[in-house]
């Protein structure tokens, strides 16, 4: 016995060794192969198309934010793809995901055109589910206009085995991930919200498709999104992925080829329409998608000091949001696809009940979920909330009347559906917009972003968003019968009670279980 303690320490001792001699190493790489610092071009002038549509906006707003909800995958589309179709001076692109599928490679070519016209491009992305998409990175990099940086990555890219021993033995700083989203063009206009870039976000995958939501603004707001992206583009943890990778030189003709023949496809047909009926972001801005305005709005983001394990301060995203959360004094609805809240987090929750408040709360089904082992983190959460009196809605993983919910446009195989909506409502007055998840991950780990904003007309939209998405033909109602979990599906002829997780099939109910078992609450 004693003889195999010793080698178990012998093992952790030459283990923990292994991690501090590959932290040092990368943390004298990361010093070297730092890129060179850069600022926002300030929006000063009218110079570009975006400029003559959007200044005189601010001109007859002074003060204040516009704000538009873009709740519709094709229009999301849409706007990322018009407002790098009249970009004239900067795109600054900030996201967890990027997926070089139709969506993803449509949008690489328009901004591989504005490039073209002289536009300068940051392209900051995390690392963690960007190795497979090396290729299009580098060749996209190539571009004189171009720049690509990594948040927090792992040196090795071509060996799965060697880039599982760089996580391993740098499990604690890889586990910590950028998932800020941010679209920001010529300094006058950016996106912020949920949605990555990829078929999924964008309603064309074939086999689920998220239902998501990000505001498009204007105003004050693109200046503070700006001095975020800034903060996390000249941050230690951003590396040029020209110190990463290497493209040859025809790998930036050949991805243009690639773009030209999405472009063509008979699937990019709906996006291509879309943006000949939306032919200028003017228009889009003086149709449906039509600015609210209120001088009660601000961008919040964790530091990117976060992902390196900085002790947390007050400049966490979770301190800016949580008092305009707690002061509710009638009602609060939330939106998480993954929500796990913890003992703190229920407890929290109670108290507001307890003094009057509703809350409501919408998360996925275990069956809609794309994270099960996140669904096995909520679940014994979800008794104590309903002996509380919060209500509690899971998403179908199937549509309205067994269709797609997803505003999926290519037909999906499996009419699944899952909700990526992170937002909350407050007293019909206020809301909040973002990537940040209700789940220890995005507080603790994950850097994050949204917008909180004060506007009755605007909340307004999220509810009606929000009620539609909870209403019975998408959503099944939990309650308790003698302290036992059901679901109700109203919408099923006749109507059904499920005992148990309804539509999930036996991988899921698992891995689930498993997940629920394992110390891992903090990691989800």
């Amino acid at each position: 016995m004693t003889r195999k303690l010793r080698w178990i320490g012998l093992a952790v001792f030459l283990l923990a060794a292994a991690s501090l001699l590959s932290l040092y190493s990368y943390g004298r790489f990361a010093q070297r192969a730092r890129g060179a610092p850069s600022q926002a071009i300030a929006a000063t002038a009218v110079q570009t198309p975006l400029d003559r549509v959007i200044a005189p906006m601010e001109q007859a707003h002074p003060g204040q934010a516009g704000l538009s909800l873009i709740a519709d995958n094709l229009d999301a589309f849409t706007v990322r793809a018009l407002t790098a179709r009249e970009a004239g001076r900067s795109l600054d692109l900030q996201y967890y995901i990027w997926k070089p599928d139709l969506t993803g490679n449509l949008i690489v070519h328009e901004v591989l055109r504005a490039a073209d016209r002289g536009v300068r491009v940051r392209l900051l992305l995390d690392d963690l589910n960007s190795h497979k998409k090396d290729s299009v990175l580098a060749a996209l990099d190539r571009h004189p206009n171009i720049e690509v940086r990594m948040f927090n990555p792992s040196r090795a890219r071509q060996s799965y085995f060697l880039r599982g021993v760089e996580m391993v033995l740098r499990i604690f700083s890889l586990n910590r991930r950028m998932h800020n989203k941010a679209w920001i063009a010529d300094g006058r206009v950016a996106v912020v919200g949920g949605r990555n870039i990829g078929d999924e976000y964008f309603g064309a995958a074939s086999e689920s498709n998220f239902l998501d939501a990000d505001l498009a603004v204007i105003g004050e707001p693109v200046r503070e999104t700006s001095r975020i992206f800034d903060a996390y583009w000249n941050s230690s943890t951003a590396i040029p992925l020209s110190e990463l990778v290497d493209a040859d030189e025809l790998s930036l003709q050949r991805l243009r080829r690639v773009g030209v023949l999405e472009y063509r496809s008979k699937d990019a047909k709906p996006y291509i329409e879309q943006l000949r009926r939306s032919p200028s972001v003017q228009a889009l801005l003086h149709g449906s998608r039509e600015p609210r305005w209120t001088p009660n709005a601000h961008v919040y983001s964790d530091p990117p000091e976060k992902a390196e394990g900085a002790p947390r301060r007050r400049n966490w995203l979770i301190d800016a949001i949580t008092p305009a959360f707690t002061s509710a004094e009638r009602e609060v609805f939330i939106s998480s696809p993954y929500f796990v809240p913890g003992d703190d987090g229920v407890t929290g929750l109670l108290r507001m009940r307890d003094r009057g408040v509703r809350i409501g709360i919408l998360t996925n089904s275990l069956a809609a979920t794309d994270v099960a082992a996140v669904h096995g983190g909520y679940a014994p959460y979800r008794v104590p909330l309903l002996r509380g009196g919060i209500e509690l809605y899971e998403l179908k993983a199937q549509g309205p009347g067994g269709g797609r919910a997803g505003s999926g446009l290519l037909g999906s195989k499996s009419g699944e559906a899952s909700l990526h909506t992170k937002a909350f409502m407050i007293d019909g007055d206020s809301g909040f917009v973002g990537s940040v998840n209700f789940d220890p991950r995005s507080i603790n780990l994950n850097t994050e972003m949204g917008i909180l904003f004060t506007d009755r007309e605007l909340t307004r939209d999220l509810m009606r968003l929000y009620a539609w998405k909870i209403g019975r033909e998408n959503s099944y109602r939990l309650w308790l019968e003698n302290g036992e979990l059901r679901w109700e599906d109203a919408a099923a002829k006749p109507p059904r009670t499920w005992t148990e997780e309804p539509d999930a099939d036996w991988k899921r109910r698992t891995m689930a279980t498993v997940a629920r078992w394992l110390p891992v609450e903090s990691q989800l």
